[in-house]
C-alpha cells in the first residue's frame, strides 16, 4: 500500500478555501456601492523567516510550510533518536500525530527538510497561480455573458 503525502492533503483544503473564497473583483464592487474605496487584493503572507535561528547540529532544524492558516500549514522539524540516527517529523497544523521519515544522518535531515519545504512552497505557488486564472476565466465568462 503507498503512503499518502501529508502535503497533498494540506494543499487540496487550502485549494478548497480559496476556491470558496469570493474573488477580489466583487469585493471590489461591493466597497464601491457601499462607497468605501476598494482595497487591493489581499493575499495573506507568511513570515520566511525561521522561528528560531538554526542551530548548529540538525537536532530541533525546522521550517514551515506556505499556507492561508496555521490549522492546516506544513512543519518539517529533525529529532535526534536515541539510536543517535535523525528522524523528521512532518505535521500538518498544530495538533497532528507527526508522519516520521529516518533514519538518516543529520546532513540528510536537513536536506530532506529544505526539499520538502522547496517543493511545498512551490506546489502552493504553483495552485495559487491555478485558483487565480480559474477566477479570471469565470469572471471573464461571467462579464460576456452580462
Amino acid at each position: 500500500m503507498s503512503e499518502i503525502d501529508p502535503t497533498d492533503h494540506a494543499l487540496a483544503t487550502i485549494a478548497s478555501i480559496l476556491e470558496d473564497s469570493e474573488p477580489a473583483p466583487a469585493r471590489e464592487a461591493e466597497q464601491a456601492v457601499d462607497g468605501e474605496h476598494p482595497v487591493a487584493d489581499e493575499h495573506p503572507v507568511v513570515d520566511e523567516q525561521p522561528l528560531a535561528p538554526e542551530p548548529t547540529d540538525a537536532e530541533g532544524y525546522s521550517k514551515v510550510g506556505p499556507g492561508p492558516m496555521v490549522a492546516i500549514r506544513l512543519k518539517w522539524t529533525v529529532h535526534r533518536g536515541e539510536d543517535g540516527q535523525f528522524y523528521v517529523h512532518e505535521t500538518i497544523g498544530e495538533q497532528s500525530a507527526p508522519v516520521i521519515s529516518g533514519p538518516m544522518t543529520s546532513e540528510a535531515a536537513v536536506r530532506f527538510v529544505d526539499e520538502h519545504e522547496d517543493e511545498a512552497h512551490r506546489r502552493f505557488e504553483e495552485l495559487r497561480s491555478e485558483i487565480a486564472g480559474r477566477s479570471s476565466v469565470a469572471e471573464f465568462e461571467r462579464k460576456g455573458e452580462a
